[in-house]
């Protein structure tokens, strides 16, 4: 995988300074520590960052065809290029490198635009069609890799990480409180909107094509569900699961491809022990293990499970022990490769993991990520059962005890309630999580917040197809969990961000297009049956594993929030974030509600469903105040803030030239 950005003229032919494309690249060394190449013509520029996985020697890119009419600029993996590969060459193509890249501008100029639809694994491309002055954008179906853009100065500008953008000097970064609101909303980031003003996230299953001035974002996958009552069943479910099976297992074997070392990340638990022991199968030779030990940072600690987990399956493992202090003191990483604000403090862990493996020589990491959102794995689709009969067969009675609770017991107001059905006119099984954090707003946000935000409902930008209320109720929760969850936080802040900002790759075997389709087409009742969550892949993971791994519990992997940050042994830019100048200076939160949040996590150390809330609406404070320190201007606290790379220290420069030789590759 990579780093990629690029810039098109939408006014003319102005040729794109190659000092700001340079910058852009250099802001995404850390996705690509190998390569650093661009191409420019009148009107356009590629840049490219590389990580060099497979076809180290030959696979540099920017890339064209063989007239050098059409260019890619592309990170990612198309885990089915094998078969591309020989279609291609059976259809007369010539091929100059062994690398996946170049199936883009082949299998563009055969289908056009159908490519994205075609194409199969993770990735982020841009596309330049020379003779239609045509630029296409497009990222993968679940959202695993990002890909952001922005318009300034008559330039359409676009880029892997939102860095890129800020380092072309073309772009003052300002809060886009929209976006900041639907992070309290929601606990992730958007996936239309960021939290900066005016620069915009392509959604996962879109692309965008600029032509004549004009963009266009068009939806080319989503992901869907039969209409309840019309799932697949099976015979028996020996059946069911020897298919699942089958899939997976194709999955994690194209996902060992590659010329450089890899390990998988384990922790324990169902999901990632499957994946680690068909790994070590499909391998022939046990594959190395990687693990977090949250030493009292959390709620449990899975250390000994991945041991037993590792040692059964005969793989080396490495644990990566993460103390309270730790969480505080990584944090700012965190938020700076997210460059959004982040809830979920275990993202460190996953931050320090990636370090680790990149520091044992390990490139790329296999883990079990999109296991519990394919066949409900999470303890809310449980309580959903009871949410579902509840409003089915009285919503008035389920719905008044949910508002008056609400704000009666975490003590905020009804004046900016979210809407019961949240999207879709369906209740989904988080949204009752997500009432918690957004009702911690009625006391943190200040009077000109709210008139800032000027009656925008986070939920207006969640969409979803007409077709989901005939779904399964366990459905439309799954779909959510796609939608919102998976590329917001998974495969942002705790996926792409953590394991590109250590230079590694994370690969996701659940979350292959096959294994999504075969989940979402099965009767809810081989996910979730009875008590009993992920009830096929437990099937499977009988034939991998022992019984009492096979049979272990759904333990969420889970770090202190904001509680973390009141410690006494708090670092000094916590306060310095927190003080009244500092919440002032942003002027999003109130500094005297801000004190009582953190007070109520000191004095207050039974459970309670306010101090679960606050305990989140702190922590967005927090995560939102060091984001803005960081990225929009500094001056909060003593933390240095962001600025663009030396370009003396970031550079591997080379100039792409069209067409490219022959004889690059035999």
């Amino acid at each position: 995988m990579c780093g990629i950005a690029g810039a098109f003229d939408l006014t003319g032919r102005r040729e794109f300074p190659e000092e700001r494309l340079l910058l852009m690249t250099g802001a995404l060394a850390h996705r690509g520590p190998n390569d650093e190449y661009i191409y420019q013509e009148p009107g356009l520029a590629l840049g490219v960052r590389r990580l060099s996985v497979i076809d180290v020697a030959h696979g540099r890119q920017p890339l064209s065809n063989e007239a050098g009419d059409v260019w890619v600029a592309y990170e990612g993996e198309l885990y089915e290029y094998p078969e591309i590969r020989e279609q291609l060459l059976s259809r007369g193509h010539q091929l100059w490198t062994r690398c996946d890249t170049e199936a883009w501008v082949h299998l563009y100029e055969d289908i056009g635009e159908k490519v994205f639809g075609t194409a199969h694994g993770q990735f982020g491309v841009s596309l330049w069609d020379q003779k239609r002055r045509t630029v296409y954008l497009a990222r993968d179906r679940i959202g695993i890799s990002p890909l952001f853009y922005a318009e300034a100065d008559g330039w359409f500008l676009w880029s892997s990480e939102i860095k890129g953008l800020l380092a072309s000097g073309l772009i003052r970064p300002q809060p886009d409180v929209r976006g900041l609101d639907y992070f309290f909303n929601f606990f992730c980031a958007p996936q239309r909107r960021t939290t900066f003003e005016g620069i915009h996230s392509l959604p996962p299953g879109h692309y965008a094509r600029i032509r004549d001035g004009r963009i266009t974002i068009q939806r080319y996958w989503d992901l869907d569900f039969p209409d309840r009552g019309a799932e697949r069943r099976f015979e028996d479910d020996d059946k069911a699961a020897t298919e699942l099976e089958a899939v997976l297992r194709t999955a994690v074997r194209r996902r060992l491809c590659g010329e450089v070392p890899l390990s998988c990340y384990i922790s324990g638990g169902l999901d990632s022990t499957v994946i680690l022991g068909l790994s070590s199968q499909e391998k022939g030779e046990p594959v190395p293990s990687f693990t977090i030990s949250l030493q009292h940072s959390g709620p449990s600690d899975e250390r000994s499970k991945a041991e037993e987990s590792a040692h059964y399956l005969g793989s080396k493992l490495t644990t990566v022990t993460v103390t309270p202090a730790d969480l505080v003191n990584h944090f700012p990483d965190v938020i700076q490769g997210a460059e959004s604000p982040v809830l979920d403090t275990s993202c460190v862990g996953t931050l320090l993991l990636a370090r680790a493996n990149r520091a044992a020589g390990n490139i790329v990491a296999l883990t079990g990520e999109g296991a519990d959102e394919g066949l409900a794995g999470y303890v809310w689709y449980k309580w959903h059962i009871f949410q579902y009969r509840a409003y089915k067969y009285g919503r008035f009675i389920y719905q008044t005890p949910r508002d008056v609770a609400l704000s009666w017991l975490i003590g905020g107001g009804k004046a900016h309630r979210p809407p019961f059905f949240g999207t879709g006119g369906v209740r989904t099984a988080q949204q009752i999580a997500w009432e918690l954090m957004a009702q911690s707003r009625e006391h943190l946000y200040t009077p000109e917040l709210w008139q800032r935000l000027d009656g925008y409902c986070a939920y207006d930008d969640i969409a979803a197809p007409q077709r989901i209320k005939y779904w399964h109720p366990l459905n439309q929760s799954l779909y959510m969990s796609y939608q919102i969850m998976m590329p917001g936080l998974l495969m942002a802040a705790k996926g792409d961000r953590s394991t590109r900002f250590s230079a590694t790759e994370g690969r996701y075997p659940f979350l292959d297009e096959h294994v999504v389709a075969f989940c979402a087409g099965i009767a809810p009742h081989y996910k979730l049956r009875r008590w009993t969550d992920k009830y096929l892949l437990r099937r499977v993971a009988a034939r991998v594993l022992p019984p009492p791994i096979a049979k272990r519990t759904k333990t969420m992997f889970r770090a202190n929030l904001g509680r973390a940050f009141v410690a006494t042994d708090r670092p000094r830019w916590v306060d310095q974030l927190l003080s009244p100048e500092a919440l002032k200076a942003t002027g999003f939160f109130d500094p005297q509600a801000v004190e009582w949040a953190r007070q109520l996590q000191q004095i207050r150390p039974t459970a309670s469903l306010q101090r679960f809330a606050m305990d989140m609406g702190l922590m967005g404070v927090i995560s939102t105040q060091l984001w803005h320190h960081i990225y929009c201007g500094g001056g909060l606290c003593e933390l240095p803030a962001w600025t663009p790379p030396d370009l003396a220290r970031t550079r591997l420069y080379g100039r792409m030239e069209a067409p490219r030789p022959a004889a690059v590759v035999c």
